[in-house]
């Protein structure tokens, strides 16, 4: 089954980053322009699901984006994302036929729903975003899409956080997973309290973990974390552990994407 394609429009280039990255994460493919132009090339060129647009783009601003949108095509979805929270905007938005209309800041969940909520009046159920991708992790195997960490045999099903969390980790593949990112993904902002919250997800997580010594999940200071998978000891020779094939890419292991 193929995955539904959102055409994103985001100038803010940080705030465009989380929002593909979360969107890839629930299984959407993206395509991300950073102004009205561009948008609208991209537009032509691909065949999309669901357009999210910024409203205060340059070069064309989203509004005339979404004109020129309906001009070619009256039916695929249109969400803005706006700073502007005036009544004005909201009414010119619907009246040019947008299906909803965010006001920033938002959370990723508020966001999610909503694309779900169009995304279901306008595609049927056959065609929703499929189940997340497969992690090796060590000896574990971590199905994201499922939210289960299986270990010889043995079952545990994830929270919704840490299964995304734990994703969030093994797509840097042993790079660095900023708190920042992580925290406006998944907690849809990055004040104290839900840094705290993270923490103790990150803490979970390392006790579901803990089985596997070679796996850990390091802290690196003020920055963030990065999923770890050391290597081990075979027959006098050093091996990357893996639930499928070795990796040697780079010269180091890696929490791998399985595929199928």
């Amino acid at each position: 089954m193929s995955r539904l394609r959102v055409l994103l429009l985001e100038d803010d280039p940080n705030l465009g980053f989380i929002l593909k990255e979360h969107l890839e994460m629930q299984g959407y493919a993206v395509d991300l322009a950073t102004n009205g132009v561009e948008g609208m090339d991209r537009f032509r060129r691909g065949d999309h699901a669901l357009c999210l647009v910024d409203v205060m783009m340059p070069k064309k601003d989203g509004f005339t984006f979404a004109k020129e949108v309906r001009a070619q095509d009256e039916a695929v979805p249109l969400i803005f994302l706006t700073a502007r929270s005036l009544k004005e905007d909201r009414v010119e938005g619907l009246r040019i036929g947008a299906d909803d209309y965010i006001t920033k800041p938002f959370s990723m969940e508020e966001l999610m729903l909503r694309i779900r909520a169009v995304l279901k009046r306008v595609h049927p159920p056959t065609e929703a975003p499929p189940a997340q991708g497969r992690y090796g992790i060590g000896t574990f195997s971590f199905d994201a899409g499922a939210r289960t960490l299986v270990r010889e045999g043995t079952s545990e099903e994830l929270t919704t956080r840490e299964a995304e969390l734990l994703t969030l980790l093994c797509r840097r593949d042993q790079g660095l997973l900023e708190r920042s990112v992580a925290l406006r993904e998944i907690w849809g902002d990055d004040t104290f309290f839900a840094g705290r919250s993270m923490d103790v997800f990150i803490s979970r997580l390392r006790k579901r973990l803990a089985a596997d010594p070679a796996v850990q999940i390091v802290n690196v200071h003020g920055k963030g974390f990065r999923l770890v998978v050391a290597p081990v000891a075979v027959a006098g020779r050093s091996r990357r552990t893996t639930s499928s094939r070795s990796s040697h890419a780079a010269g180091r292991p890696s929490a791998r994407r399985k595929r199928g």
